[in-house]
């Protein structure tokens, strides 16, 4: 095969692999981006938590609150504040329960006063997070193949047009506007040239982190499929954690006492020698407080560093463990060994999950994933403009329904995503079921979205949600005055960084696409004085 037909070959399979799934890719890059800020999306999405700001003691206070709260609980779990949620998230086990991802009672704190808060219900970010990597609405296992297959045709799609477009770090600095086509084109390498390095990565890592379901085969045979034997002795994703409870549940007690010990009603030490500890050990300083068997002789207290130190351990988070009562450090269990196959793994998904990042790596990350969404768009966009001359209408079936789907998906997903956060602001805070009623307001909105160009012209259906989207996303900030939370002003002049950055990035969301929607009707414009200058000399000819 000559070198000409290899680049042939792969162009074909770039153009065929990117058009089969670029809709739900395009998803998969659109929602996952938005799952850079989960949290911070979360805590967007309930005003009632707005008002929330740690201060220095908002951790020894936290403890003082529970002592008033849950008394009699047998165990404590307090997360603390941090940069991506200011709010304190507490749990609490009775007598006998089991510790456990979704055990005990759960409330949220105000990190300023300590008060229980009740926020509204909502799933919207977890429901986009979880829509990023196995849909909905239908069984896991299968919709995780779904996207994995995608991930894959995704990898295909990046490697061959590297290699189809021989000179695309040349063409990465050629923009040619207004010319129909060849911008697209241009438009479309630009973007894929900016981030390649981030394309290739989070689709590749992203397989990795299906890597157990798609060849689950060596796991199968060599552990008779016990995953956690396997995680355990490779070091990797299970094993470790728990240390106080795993204490409570072996028996032991402060000091190592036996379980056979007096237990008797005993004052809890003062954590705040302790978190003083542990903050000149870590410097990132401590997540979680877990307290042990509160106010009794047996009490322990365990503090957990807020996050890892490198990628290889995939942010597992140190431990520290004192007695309870006389507040003397008694374990800093080590960390696991991990084997080579296992750092290999953990670097990579960490770089995708980016449970590692501070603000302005995860910043960096999610314009590397706008810039993904977009180049996905364009190359939706140049399939239809390089197989339909300018300004025709299209006459295939198969070119209207992709026409229609390009609309429907690129335009249609965001502002369905406008319609869920509105969603989230609109309905009433006591409805039953509201987080799944956020999600049905999501679907309905990208159906009308899907019907909608049907039933319109191709460049009016683009400019009437291109502008259905920028004035609902313009006005939520807006409405942020009305709604009892924190509205952008105040938020800049009190320092809430956090909700500040949301309602910019949505204004700016919203600029955008009105932009967009004002050069498709500036487009129109050229082309019509066209058709006139055109028809004009005919006409005068015939009079002559």
């Amino acid at each position: 095969m000559s070198s000409m037909g290899f680049r042939q070959t792969n162009a074909w399979l770039h153009t065929w692999t990117g058009l089969l799934l670029g809709w739900l890719l395009y998803a998969v890059f659109f929602t996952g981006t938005l799952s850079f800020f989960r949290e911070e999306l979360d805590f967007w999405l309930k005003p009632e938590l707005h008002q929330s700001q740690p201060t220095p003691d908002t951790a020894t206070r936290a403890v003082a609150a529970l002592q008033k709260l849950a008394p009699a609980a047998a165990q404590w779990q307090i997360d603390l504040p941090n940069e991506r949620s200011p709010v304190v998230d507490v749990r609490f086990l009775q007598e006998g329960e089991r510790p456990g991802r979704n055990a005990g009672q759960r409330m949220t704190l105000d990190a300023a006063t300590l008060e229980p808060v009740s926020p509204r219900e909502t799933r919207a970010a977890n429901f986009l997070y979880r829509f990023h990597f196995e849909l909905y609405g239908m069984p896991r296992v299968p919709a995780r193949w779904i996207i994995a297959v995608a991930t894959m045709l995704m990898l295909i799609a990046i490697v061959s047009g590297v290699i189809t477009h021989k000179k695309i770090f040349k063409e990465f600095f050629t923009f040619r506007p207004r010319k129909g086509q060849r911008s697209w084109l241009d438009a479309h390498n630009a973007l894929a040239v900016l981030a390649l390095p981030f394309h290739f990565m989070i689709t590749y890592s992203g397989l990795l982190l299906f890597m157990y379901m798609l060849m689950p085969w060596g796991i199968e045979s060599a552990y008779q499929g016990d995953r956690q034997a396997f995680f355990a002795e490779g070091g990797g994703r299970g094993g470790g954690g728990g240390g106080a409870a795993n204490a409570q549940s072996r028996g032991e007690g402060s000091g190592g006492r036996s379980r056979k010990a007096e237990i008797v009603a005993t004052p809890l030490a003062d954590v705040t020698p302790m978190l003083a500890y542990a903050n000149e050990q870590w410097p990132t300083g401590v997540a979680v407080i877990r307290v042990t068997n509160p106010g009794k002789s047996n009490a322990r207290i365990e503090l957990q560093r807020n996050g890892g130190t490198s990628l290889i351990d995939r942010g597992a988070a140190a431990r520290m463990q004192f007695d309870g009562v006389s507040g003397a450090l008694l374990d800093a269990p080590p960390a696991r060994e991990i084997s080579g196959t296992s750092a290999v793994y953990n670097v990579l998904t960490s770089l995708h999950l980016i449970r590692f990042a501070g603000p302005a790596l995860r910043w960096v990350m999610f314009i590397s994933g706008v810039l993904g969404t977009l180049m996905a768009a364009t190359g939706l966009v140049l399939w239809v403009v390089k197989r339909l001359p300018a300004g025709r209408p299209a006459e295939h079936f198969g070119h209207r329904l992709v026409e229609s789907l390009n609309v429907g998906t690129i335009a249609g997903l965001p502002l369905a995503t406008a319609a869920c956060f509105w969603a989230n602001r609109l309905l009433p805070v006591a409805l039953a079921e509201r987080g799944t009623w956020e999600i049905r307001a999501f679907f309905i909105a990208w159906a009308i979205c899907l019907i909608h160009p049907w039933l319109v012209a191709h460049r009016r259906a683009w400019r009437q949600q291109l502008a259905a989207c920028a004035v609902l996303l313009a006005l939520l900030p807006v409405y942020s005055f009305f709604d009892g939370g924190a509205n952008l002003l105040s938020n800049l002049v009190n320092g809430r960084w956090l909700l500040a950055a949301a309602d910019i990035t949505i204004l700016a969301f919203a600029l955008l696409l009105a932009v967009a929607w004002r050069r498709l009707g500036q487009q129109q414009q050229p082309t019509r004085a066209r058709s006139r200058a055109y028809i004009a000399p005919q006409t005068s000819q015939q009079s002559s």
